[in-house]
C-alpha cells in the first residue's frame, strides 16, 4: 500500500491525545509507516517543543493526521504534563 505521507512530512494531529498531553492542531514529524492490512494504516509521530527538544513520540491512525494548508497558522501553548 502508497503511504499518504512522506517520512520527516510535518503534520498536524485532528484529535487530542491526553495521554501524551497532545491537543488537536499540534504539530508533529513523522518518523515510521506502519501497514496494517485488513486495519488502517497508521503513522509514528515525534512531537518537538519550540526549542526542538523531543516531548514524546505517539503511534497513530492515518485518520488523526492531515497536511497544511496555506490558511494555517502556528501557534505557542504551554504542555500540561500528561
Amino acid at each position: 500500500m502508497k503511504m499518504k505521507y512522506k517520512l520527516f512530512e510535518e503534520v498536524m494531529l485532528t484529535q487530542n491525545y491526553p495521554n501524551k498531553g497532545l491537543q488537536k492542531g499540534d504539530v508533529a514529524t513523522i518518523v515510521d509507516y506502519h501497514e496494517a492490512p485488513n486495519y488502517e494504516n497508521g503513522y509514528s509521530l515525534e512531537v518537538f517543543n519550540a526549542l526542538g527538544k523531543t516531548l514524546t513520540i505517539v503511534s497513530v491512525p492515518e485518520s488523526s493526521i492531515c497536511s497544511f494548508s496555506e490558511d494555517d497558522i502556528f501557534q505557542s501553548r504551554h504542555l500540561k504534563a500528561a
